[in-house]
């Protein structure tokens, strides 16, 4: 039997809650399909304050932010939620499949769709990368907030960026000694706020500096971390063996985009946004009418980016479903002012550039 309904959300992320919320506002049918155990995507597993403003909910830990916005979803008639569900397949004539529990399959026609399915982290080739021992950061995150686990004693860090420096924080919040941070480019990738948190600890950040392998017979007992020239190149006799019982990867994210290369959406390859990404207006509407994006699927951002783009999603479906909004551009121009703010700092340039390039008027 095909479910028929207004607004069907693929991913119970940042974006797709935000979006969830902002339809249901409105009286807007809204089914929302998750492949985890509970909704929040990412939020899960944050358990820093944001940034931002009031609209991203700033000062507030990630995770409680997931938790407050299922629980407003809970309240609402119109929103039913899919949770260990897989979306399958996307068609064209809007059919959308999936598999809930493994055993069960579901058939979906939606008036309209959001895809909003995140990110995958992304994992680099060194020699005994595939002993136990070795973690994407995403994982790491998992076991430590959502599972109460340490992943290990004595941890390297692979990559500078904000995910790199805010789960080092973390890993020493839980008690776990952070033997220092590695980065292959010239500079920190991530904001000197949360550099700054990890240097007064005592931590080192290597930049210039790559891994090259992780040493063990059955499991992680070192890692072997060397300099690399302009060309990331390493510059033999650099090496230096760091003996740690663990190694996380946080060397960054790849939108994941198999339902929109499925359902024939426009793609554009932007290194500063994680690789392919798909073209969308400033509604983010992508080349097929009824089918929108937000969120790291999008290209690969904050959290607070992907919640302001799950309500423009989220009014943007509710006026092309015919329900009058009243101020309707303002709200709009309103929450493209608040992106221009979140992506006001330097180390946003690249992804400023990037969207201009797949930013299009369909």
């Amino acid at each position: 039997m095909i479910q028929e309904v207004d607004f069907l959300i693929i991913g119970g992320g940042p974006a797709g809650l935000t979006a969830s919320l902002s339809a249901t506002d409105f009286g807007i049918e809204t089914y929302l399909l998750d492949d985890g155990l509970t909704l929040g995507g990412q939020l899960t597993k944050q358990t820093h304050k944001f940034f931002g403003s009031k609209m991203e909910r700033a000062g507030i830990r990630g995770c409680v932010i997931g938790k407050q916005m299922v629980d407003e979803l809970s309240m609402r008639k119109n929103f039913k939620c899919f949770l260990r569900t897989t979306a399958a397949g996307l068609y064209e004539d809007r059919i959308l499949t999936a598999v809930r529990n493994e055993n069960e399959w579901l058939k979906f026609l939606p008036k309209r769709i959001l895809i909003a399915t995140g990110a995958s982290e992304r994992m680099i080739a060194f020699p005994g990368n595939d002993l136990p021992g070795v973690y994407g950061a995403g994982a790491v995150q998992t076991l430590m907030n959502v599972y109460g686990v340490k992943p290990g004693e004595r941890v390297l860090m692979i990559g500078a960026g904000n995910i790199g420096l805010i789960v080092s924080y973390q890993l020493m919040q839980a008690g776990v000694n952070v033997a220092g941070i590695v980065e292959i480019t010239n500079k920190i990738g991530g904001y000197w706020v949360h550099a700054s948190k990890i240097r007064r600890l005592g931590v080192p950040i290597l930049t210039n500096y790559t891994i090259v392998e992780a040493r063990g017979d059955e499991v992680v007992n070192s890692a072997v971390i060397a300099k690399v020239d302009e060309n990331f190149q390493v510059i033999l006799g650099s090496e230096i063996e760091v003996p740690v019982d663990t190694i996380c990867l946080a060397v960054g994210l790849n939108p994941t985009l198999e339902l929109l290369i499925q359902a024939g959406i426009e793609m554009k390859y932007i290194p500063m946004l994680g690789g392919d990404v798909p073209l969308r207006d400033h509604t983010m509407r992508t080349n097929i009418p009824n089918i929108y994006v937000a969120g790291d699927a999008a290209g690969i951002e904050e959290a607070s980016s992907a919640m302001i783009e799950g309500n423009i999603v989220g009014l943007a479906v509710t006026k092309s479903l015919g329900v009058s909004i009243p101020d309707f551009n303002e709200k709009i121009a309103l929450l493209h002012n608040e992106l221009k703010s979140l992506r006001a700092g330097p180390l946003s340039e690249k992804i400023k550039i990037g969207l201009s390039k797949v930013t299009v008027n369909w």
